[in-house]
Order: structure tokens, then C-alpha cells, then sequence
């Protein structure tokens, strides 16, 4: 099983990691990575869930040129592909997820965090962003949640406090289609949206089509 080899800038080993240059991917090994993951999924040697990326690979890369050393970056319980992006080595993201935490990923290092709870992370980016702001910071927090997720109270709310507030947060709302199971313009009985397609500086919204399910790898696991 092979780990996507790591193009980045030569750096000091002991060189802040917010000080470096972010590390540079390319989809397919982005692809590659999560390929790896299902596998030992499947062969039932990560003994905890995995939620697998598949399908935004351009999008998210494309995305994570804006992104610097020194910003914040906050997910829900898929963030593979995020914590690549932001340097956390393969070796140490693959680590973390054999050990079962593939939906509770954290490199504080990095500044790069996670939470399974639905909107865990929502209301943590808005109170790094009053911090930055109160303390004439340059940093900047990218917040990243499903399409279902951005139709609860807790996103409405949070993003309207950032809006108003005029915080450093930008949210990445991920549109896979999905509310685990079931999809997510039927759950609410529309066919557009509430950010879909909005033109709105605090928001990028870009869809995209997993090959994954849910949760897991698409095949039944026997522990």
C-alpha cells in the first residue's frame, strides 16, 4: 500500500510549521491516499469509521491555494484530504487514522482541527475569529461543513455572526448530495439549497459525487 509522495518546499526540520510553505498535491495523489485508507479499511485493520473523500480532489486543491501556513483550518468528521493540505505528513495523517481517529483528526501543530458532532466545529471557528479580530491578527479561519449541515440552526446562526460581525472566517460548504443515507434536497423538500449558488464573500459552495458511502469504504466490515 502506498503513501502519495510529499512535494514541498525544503524547510529547517525545526521550522514552526505555520512558518513554512504548504506542501503541494496533486489529485491523484490525494486519490491515492484515500485508495490506501479503504483498502485497510476493508481488510478490517482500522478497528473505528472512515469517512472518505472522492470526487473533489481539483476543487479542494484548488481551494487550498488561498490557504496559508498561518490560518486555521476546522472540519467535521471528513478531513483527510484538509490535513494533507495543510502539511500534517501522510505518515502522521495515516497514523491517526489506524489508530481510530479518522472522524476526530487533530494537529493543533498545524493548526488543523476536527469534530464528529455535527456543527462541532461551527461555533469554535467563530470564536477564533473574535480572537484574531480582538487581537489584530493577520490569521484567517477556513471552516469547512456538508451541504446538510449548512441547513441547521447552528450554521445560520454562526454564519450570520460572522457576516455581521465581519470575521476572519470564510466557510467551505461541500455539497455531496448526501445526509448520510438519504439525500439531502428531499430531506427538505426543495430543490435548491439555502448558500447554493450564492454569491457571498464568507462562502464558497462547490458540489461534488463520491464514489464513497457515507461512512466506510463500501463493502461490510466484520471486526
Amino acid at each position: 500500500m502506498t503513501t502519495p509522495i510529499l512535494i514541498e518546499k525544503e524547510t529547517s526540520a525545526s521550522e514552526p510549521s505555520t512558518k513554512r510553505g504548504l506542501p503541494k498535491f496533486i489529485p491523484e495523489q490525494l486519490i491515492a491516499f484515500e485508495e490506501d485508507i479503504a483498502e485497510e479499511f476493508n481488510a478490517a485493520n482500522i478497528k473505528a469509521p472512515v469517512h472518505l473523500y472522492s470526487g473533489n480532489e481539483n476543487k479542494i486543491i484548488k481551494l487550498f491555494k488561498r490557504v496559508r501556513p498561518q490560518d486555521w483550518v476546522l472540519c467535521s468528521w471528513r478531513s483527510h484530504y484538509q490535513c494533507l493540505l495543510k502539511g500534517v505528513p501522510p505518515k502522521e495523517v495515516k497514523a491517526e487514522i489506524m489508530a481510530g481517529h479518522s472522524i476526530t483528526l487533530n494537529f493543533p501543530k498545524y493548526r488543523i482541527l476536527s469534530s464528529a458532532i455535527v456543527t462541532g466545529v461551527l461555533p469554535i471557528a467563530v470564536g477564533l475569529g473574535m480572537g484574531i479580530q480582538n487581537d489584530g491578527g493577520n490569521e484567517r479561519v477556513w471552516c469547512f461543513l456538508g451541504d446538510m449541515t449548512s441547513e441547521t440552526g447552528a450554521a445560520h446562526e454562526c454564519i450570520k455572526y460572522v457576516r455581521n460581525h465581519k470575521l476572519p472566517v470564510h466557510f467551505v460548504i461541500e455539497d455531496n448530495g448526501k445526509s448520510v443515507c438519504t439525500d439531502t434536497r428531499q430531506t427538505w423538500n426543495t430543490e435548491k439549497l439555502t448558500y447554493e449558488e450564492i454569491n457571498d464573500p464568507y462562502i464558497t459552495y462547490y458540489k461534488y459525487e463520491s464514489k464513497y458511502p457515507h461512512a466506510g469504504a463500501g463493502q461490510r466490515v466484520q471486526f
